[in-house]
């Protein structure tokens, strides 16, 4: 037997190394940093920014621009991003699409919408339905008021849940310990003026699927000079009707117990 099948045949005996076994895991880390820095790319875009270019992608995302060109023409084959002929990059058509799934699992044209419309009516103020997203709450549907002085949530945008009554009434029927929160629960509503944002007024009641899963809240929001303190108290009764009346237009006959007697959870924001 030659010296050289002799090597051959004790490398093929020979068991596998740590590296060999850690080869596998090494890849998959790769792949999901890549897919994490793709996230990135699509995040850069602020809202209102129709185009970036390389330069400000790179800096945005803290990566090189070799490798953020490599992941934009990655995402333009998907449709994601779509590169100009003058050079910068905007989002893609796919973008859209996925926004438009997003919120077609919520039933907004059928049942969000115009139930905000009317609110919005009643009130002669704007009004929002806001969900949880992980540690965040976000703007899903909105509809402006007919006044002016309107205040201008974005749609989409993530915003703390402890600020403002939208995130705070999430929290309460959330199961949130305190007793801030245990008065949201009793009370049914929340209302705050100026947590989160300067001179805007917020009063918000929550919004429950099957079995009193919460799906969300529904607020009434205006300037603060139009909606001082007893202004948001005397909206509070026809918000909760709002609220109740969508709670059973997504829940259906499910929605049979009182929230008191059903241990009301947080869910993953569908009916």
């Amino acid at each position: 037997m030659s010296k050289q099948f002799r090597r051959s045949a004790a490398s093929a005996a020979s068991p596998p190394t740590l590296a060999d076994a850690a080869a596998p895991a090494a890849a998959a880390a790769v792949s999901v940093v890549s897919v994490r820095r793709a996230l990135q790319l699509l995040d850069a875009f602020a809202l209102g920014e129709s185009q970036l270019s390389l330069a400000v992608l790179s800096q945005r995302c803290a990566l090189h621009k070799t490798t953020v060109l490599r992941l934009a023409r990655t995402l333009a084959q998907a449709g994601y991003l779509v590169q100009r002929e003058d050079g910068p990059w905007r989002l893609g058509p796919a973008t859209g699409w996925l926004g438009a799934r997003y919120q077609a699992g919520f039933d907004v044209q059928n049942v969000l919408e115009p139930a905000l419309r009317a609110l919005t009516q009643s009130s002669g103020e704007s009004a929002a339905f806001y969900v949880r997203e992980g540690p965040l709450r976000t703007c899903l549907v909105r509809v402006e008021g007919p006044q002016a002085l309107r205040h201008h949530a974005r749609m989409g945008e993530g915003l703390p849940l402890d600020k403002g009554s939208p995130g705070r009434v999430i929290l309460a029927f959330s199961g949130e310990p305190g007793a801030d929160y245990e008065a949201i629960r009793q009370r049914g509503y929340h209302w705050s003026i100026g947590e989160r944002e300067q001179g805007v007024a917020t009063v918000s009641a929550p919004v429950f699927g099957p079995h009193w899963r919460l799906l969300g809240s529904v607020c009434i929001s205006g300037p603060a000079s139009r909606l001082p303190v007893k202004k948001l108290q005397a909206l509070a009764p026809s918000l909760i009707g709002a609220a109740n009346r969508l709670s059973h237009a997504l829940a259906g006959a499910a929605l049979t117990s009182s929230p008191a007697s059903s241990s009301a959870r947080p869910g993953q924001w569908h009916p």
